[in-house]
């Protein structure tokens, strides 16, 4: 056995005569722990919250999302929509119309963004999943779904017949307007049903039937707005790019989940690297901790040092046993606090010991890149530490 190895776990093992040292150096070990389970823990919290997060969108946004990369609306061909049929790759698709409008009800006003979708919708995302009050439109009526924040600003009821949702889009054209009542094409609609989703997109949408707006935004019968994707489980993302490309042509833009929620996920991403960055600082405080408890045990070891020296121990081979002795502690007190945080985390998981409200748990995640984070941290830090504090064995040490 490598005798600065051997030496190095008798030193960790063992007591010392002082107890000043046991106590510091048992604040140490605490401390690697204590930090290595926060550590985790916040990471594992944050996994959770994210996942949270991300399951609305991920409710409400398709796999893939087809836009014309010039203009607003574009064509869809009669054999284009065969070879989507027919694709091994898509599993269902959704033709969209959609359109920022005004909406008018008993002289309550509101501006937001008409949605027309066809039958195929309910197959590519799970919005009407969402329905608290009502049910899904009807196609080839004039029924709509609207957001629970919109339906509280216009205090909407369902299937009224008597007091229809009036909208208003503006006539496509150009030159100048000599009637206003001439520049909006109009509908009255009646709400079957309203959705909640999150405060932003219950504000956001008001689903009709997509005959309705293209009529009311005066677009051919194979004019839209996007193509809402769902595509099977085995397809890759590169395939199903290429795939629609040599569909649709190459002026389209095909957005994933990701890209549709871009400033959401740019958010997570900052919040994840700050709480990385915060629970770091905590643990490189309690590895100069574990330096400094080092640094003492040299002291307090002076006498065996000037022993191992004077038979023969190299000042390299002295400084390895604290270096190894560094490593030692850090990776016990490693493997103890992640053993300790990842029960937690699963505990949690399982059994939902911490709640935010009577039914919904405190969200955790339990991942392995956590994990490898963790370890990666602690060790590349607790190295670091050791050998700073090995580097204050010096030849006055052996004097």
């Amino acid at each position: 056995m490598n005798i600065s190895l051997y030496i190095a776990q008798r030193y960790a093992i063992s007591f010392s005569k002082n107890k000043a040292i046991n106590i510091i150096t048992g604040i140490a070990s605490l401390g690697i722990i204590a930090s290595t389970m926060a550590l985790f823990v916040f990471l594992s919290v944050f996994s959770g919250l994210k996942e949270f997060t991300l399951n609305f969108a991920n409710a409400t946004d398709p796999d893939f999302k087809v836009e014309t990369s010039q203009g607003k609306f574009f064509t869809l061909s009669s054999k284009q929509e065969e070879q989507l049929r027919k694709s091994n790759l898509i599993a269902s698709y959704s033709k969209v119309v959609a359109e920022r409008v005004y909406f008018l009800y008993d002289e309550k006003e509101v501006v937001a963004e008409i949605k027309g979708v066809d039958q195929n919708y309910a197959s590519v995302t799970h919005f009407n999943d969402h329905l608290y009050m009502g049910e899904w439109l009807s196609p080839k009526t004039e029924e709509v779904v609207v957001g629970a924040e919109i339906s509280r600003k216009l205090a909407l009821g369902l299937f009224d017949f008597n007091h229809p949702l009036e909208v208003f889009a503006p006539k496509p054209g150009k030159g100048s307007i000599e009637n206003p009542e001439d520049a909006f094409n109009s509908a009255q609609l009646f709400p079957s049903g309203v959705y909640s989703v999150n405060e932003e997109l219950d504000g956001t949408f008001v689903f009709c039937d997509i005959t309705l707006a293209q009529n009311l935004l005066e677009l051919k019968a194979n004019q839209f707005t996007s193509l809402e994707i769902k595509v099977k489980p085995q397809s890759s993302e590169e395939e199903i790019r290429n795939s629609l490309q040599t569909i649709l042509g190459k002026n389209i833009k095909i957005k994933n989940r990701a890209q549709l929620n871009d400033s959401l996920y740019k958010m997570l991403q900052s919040e994840n690297l700050f709480i990385y960055l915060f629970s770091t600082l905590v643990v490189i405080l309690t590895l100069f901790c574990l330096a400094g408890a080092i640094v003492m045990i040299i002291i307090d070891k002076r006498d065996h040092l000037k022993t191992l020296y004077n038979i023969g121990l190299t000042k390299t081979a002295i400084r390895n046993i604290f270096f190894t002795q560094g490593i030692l502690i850090t990776f016990f007190g490693l493997l103890i606090g992640l053993a300790l945080a990842i029960l937690i985390i699963l505990a949690q998981q399982h059994f939902s010991f911490i709640m935010i409200t009577e039914t919904m748990p405190y969200p955790v995640l339990f991942e392995w890149n956590n994990v490898l984070i963790v370890v990666s941290t602690i060790v590349l830090l607790g190295i670091i530490s050791s050998w700073i504090a090995s580097g204050t064995v010096t030849k006055s040490v052996f004097k």
